[in-house]
Formats: C-alpha cells, structure tokens, sequence
C-alpha cells in the first residue's frame, strides 16, 4: 500500500465521502460520530477507564505503560487484524481518535510495523466536529430553503426522496416523524443527527444547489432536536403545499404504518412480529391519548384492534382505514391547521404530489 500523507482536509473527508476507523472506545463512538466512520477501538471502555484512573494517579508515563499491557498478545493480535482488514479493504481511507494524538499514533505506528501506511486525520474527532458544526452554521446562513408541507398521509417524504436538491431530515432523524413514527432500529444521538445533517447540506451546496428542500417539520423528529438556526430559517421559508384526497391520505398511512412497519417487524421478530407491531401502535396511540380525549382515544384503540384482528385472520387490510380516518380527520388535521398557522413563509404551489414534483424540478 503505498504511502500516503496525514491530513486536515476535513471537507475533502466528509465530501468524497471516505472511510474512517474511529480509535476511541465504544462509548465515546456511541455519543458520537460520523456517516462514514467505523468503530475499532485501541482500547474497550473498560481498558480506557482504567488508563484514566492510572493517569490521574500515577501519571501520564504509567498510563502509558499500562495501556501497552492491556492491548498485547492475542488481545493486539486481534485487533490489529481489524484494523490491516479495514486498511486492504478500503485504502483510500484515515484513521483516528480523539484529537489525532497517542491513540492514533499508536495504531498508525503498530500498522506500520506490520507492513501497511495509512494516514491519520490531524486532529481527530474533536477537529473535525467542530469543523461540520462550523460548515452547518455557515450552510443554514448560506442556503435558501423550501418547504414541502401538507397534511399527514400527502406522502411529503415520497416528494423529498425524488428531489435531488432535497435532505431528508426523516431519514437522517430515522424516524417518520410523527407519534407513530419510531423504527425498529434507535435513532442517531443529536451530534450523529447534526453531522449527518451538516454533511448533507455541504454536498449539495457543493454541487452548486442554494434553493434546498426540506420537509416542514416540528421542533423535534423522535426526541432530536432540529438545530435553532434552523428552525428559525423554517419558520419563514416560503413552501410548497402537497394536496391528496382523504382517501389517498388513508391509502399512504396504511402503506407506511400498517404494511411496511408490519413487514419489518415479521422479518425482526419471525411469528411474534405481527402482534408485537400492533401492541407498538397502541403503544404510540397511548401516548396522544390526552390529547385525544379519553372517549376518542378509546373509540380509536378499539377500532385498531378489530382492525389488526381482521388484517390477522384474513389479510383485510380495510378496516384500518377506520381508525386511521378518524385520527387523520379529528387529530392530525386541525394540528396541522395550527401548525400551518404558525408559518411566516409564502406558499409558492400546491397541487398533488405528481405535480409539486413537477414544479419544484422546474424552479431547482
């Protein structure tokens, strides 16, 4: 592998973009890190710990040397056979930790002596998050935003996933951003959410796009906040409205909450998957339920389970649209009535989604 310099091209990193190994122990990953970035730690949690405690003690020298006892033999061997993997495997690609310092050097210098060069990030995580932090304020500055808007079930992320000048901030948040709208896989942290976001803004600004769409949303997707900058750049952004009859909205919800969610969780939890997805719903359904109104709430749970019952023994799918009506027409509806309010930004189309698309790649 030949030989290829350290670097501090964060842009280049994030544009390409290009594989990374992350050094940092486990939890440090988890917290946070990057779309590209692969965790294989020097050290597990519990070996970081004790270093820690090793330093503050006894000193920098003595947490050294016992770091190089912890990872030796065959826990090394082990390791370092991850890393030489990950390096054939993806020779264009860095390593790093924290802030590009002894953790870094360390596998770079052990990798070295078994034969294979391979770069570092200068700087490590720490630089290169407060670079997209950077990139993030200057993009929200820099672009102009449009809004797809509409009532649920109008198939609005249908519109974003076609639009080319479009971030899905759904699919980064992974969640359909409604009560209802948690997946079977956990959500980003918030720093993983504002890298993913940072870095998706930066590729299409790079690609010469300003007028960018997003899909109108609240001030949290699941329990991620939308940056402040952003929220207040949404707030005013002119919009395009997605129209659909009741009954194409029924039709979307279904496909979306009943048929797909239904079919992840079969293939997750085989047999049990079936009732596990209709107890999650109820679950969600629980959790608006004073919003509701108690005697709502209870009109709907019941109309769900007669309808998961006939969908189970049958394969009906039509009585979902029951409770599905009448959540859309008496709850969603009349908040997003009030949420619509609340936009200061002109409304530059409406139509139905065939032609919100037709108008927004026009005017990108």
């Amino acid at each position: 592998m030949p030989e290829r310099p350290d670097t501090d091209d964060y842009r280049a990193l994030f544009l390409s973009p290009t594989p990374m190994m992350d050094m940092r122990a486990p939890t440090e990953f988890a917290r946070g890190s990057f779309p590209s970035a692969l965790s294989l730690p020097l050290m597990s949690d519990d070996e970081r710990a004790q270093v820690g405690t090793c330093y503050k003690q006894r000193g920098q020298a003595a947490a050294i040397e016992l770091g190089l006892q912890l990872v030796s033999g065959e826990v090394k061997a082990q390791r370092m056979q991850g890393w030489l993997d990950f390096a054939r495997q993806h020779p264009q690609g860095y390593l790093y930790c924290f802030r590009g310092g002894l953790r870094s050097q360390t596998v770079q210098q052990w990798m070295r002596e078994a034969g294979v060069d391979y770069p570092l990030v200068i700087g490590g995580y720490k630089a290169m998050r407060r670079f997209l932090l950077e990139q993030l304020e200057h993009s929200l500055d820099s672009a102009s935003f449009v809004l797809v808007s509409g009532k649920t079930g109008t198939g609005k992320t249908r519109v974003i996933s076609r639009l080319a000048g479009a971030v899905d901030l759904e699919g980064l948040a992974n969640h359909r951003g409604s009560s209802f709208g948690q997946m079977l896989t956990p959500q980003p942290s918030q720093i993983d959410f504002e890298n993913g976001l940072s870095i998706a803004l930066m590729r299409l600004m790079a690609r010469g796009r300003r007028r960018i769409f997003l899909e109108d949303e609240g001030r949290l997707i699941g329990y991620l906040a939308l940056p402040q900058q952003l929220r207040e750049k949404m707030r005013v952004a002119p919009m395009v409205v997605v129209e659909q009859s009741l009954d194409q909205r029924i039709d979307v919800v279904i496909d979306d909450y009943v048929v797909d969610l239904g079919k992840r969780y079969i293939a997750a939890h085989g047999e049990a998957g079936a009732r596990l997805h209709c107890a999650k719903l109820q679950r969600d359904l629980e959790k608006i339920s004073r919003r509701l109104g108690g005697l709502r709430y209870q009109q709907v749970s019941e109309l769900m389970n007669l309808a998961f019952e006939r969908h189970w023994q049958t394969g009906d799918l039509s009585r979902h649209r029951d409770w599905v009506a009448l959540l859309l027409e008496k709850y969603y509806d009349p908040m997003y009535e009030y949420q619509l309010s609340k936009r200061a930004g002109e409304q530059l189309f409406s139509g139905d989604r065939q032609a919100v698309l037709a108008w927004a790649q026009q005017v990108v």
